[in-house]
């Protein structure tokens, strides 16, 4: 009697139950990992400029939209209501000029990138790939004609791609951390708009290995927008009390017009990584780990 064959059992990488297990997770993370670095290489990235700022800021027009249709639904709801409904739309439709204005600055970044010789992208506008903020920055990238990053993370909440991302840049992620990784690997420049717990996190960590040196490159960082920023943090106070030094206030510009962090982030990159390269500390030559591989 011929006994039955066993059917072979799946291959480890195509075993879908283990590589969504604890056990994968490893392999999870290597894949958060290997894939965008392939995908920057098939791309020809060598470098970005990251947006960060709140997803919840509206362009002008559709803020200034919202309110007329509170206005005109004034004789539909409570006063209570309507006075407060009114108060958040007249703070969208202020808070809409940093809109624009992220979509101004990648413009004219993504211009001026666009004619530096080199064999691969240069500066290329990157964002966490979502609406707000981050779509205002991708836009203006867009309507410059070049390309385009966003990476994206899974959340229950705000978080879906803004359709202007070049798709071939399109990324989504799991682990937070990896997806911060990627932003300061390839980072020479960070422009934080006004946003929430999440754009202070970046800023502060961006900031933080500037300051400690975990950084193998000079990153260029302007914060936008001093009526804001100068109403949620006091960097002044944290000097005077010391516990930064008066040094570290010179690790970033503050600034209020597109134009003008557009000619500081220009001045910046073309210095540090335009002209001759950087000595690293012990004496190497500061090539971008990106940049060495193999086309």
């Amino acid at each position: 009697m011929t006994e039955p064959k066993l059917k072979p059992a799946p291959l480890a990488y195509q075993n879908q139950p283990f590589l969504n297990s604890p056990e994968g997770r490893i392999l999870r993370l290597l894949s958060e990992y290997s894939e965008p670095l392939a995908r920057f290489r098939r791309e020809q990235i060598q470098d970005t400029v990251v947006f960060f700022g709140s997803a919840r800021v509206q362009s002008r027009s559709s803020a200034e939209k919202n309110l007329d249709g509170i206005r005109d639904n004034g004789d539909k709801v409570a006063a209570s209501q309507q006075a407060s409904d009114m108060k958040r739309a007249e703070a969208a439709v202020d808070m809409a000029r940093y809109y624009e204005d992220a979509r101004r600055l990648a413009y004219l970044l993504t211009t001026w990138s666009a004619h530096i010789p080199a064999r691969r992208h240069r500066f290329v506008v990157t964002t966490g790939g979502g609406p707000g903020i981050m779509e205002a920055a991708n836009l203006g990238a867009h309507e410059a004609g070049g390309k385009t990053i966003g990476l994206n993370i899974n959340l229950p909440f705000e978080q879906f791609p803004n359709p202007y991302i070049t798709p071939s840049l399109n990324f989504e992620f799991h682990y937070f951390f990896m997806r911060k990784f990627w932003f300061a690997y390839l980072a020479k420049g960070l422009v934080i708009f006004p946003g929430g717990f999440g754009t202070l996190d970046e800023l502060f960590e961006i900031l933080t290995l500037a300051q400690t040196e975990k950084l193998a490159k000079k990153i260029v960082v302007v914060i936008y927008g001093s009526e804001y920023w100068k109403k949620i943090i006091n960097f002044q106070a944290m000097v005077d009390v010391g516990v930064i030094a008066p040094q570290d206030l010179e690790l970033f510009k503050i600034s209020d017009s597109p134009e003008e962090s557009f000619e500081f982030l220009k001045e910046g990159l073309t210095r540090y990584h335009l002209g001759t390269p950087q000595p690293k500390r012990g004496g190497d030559t500061a090539i971008p780990e990106i940049a060495k591989t193999r086309p």
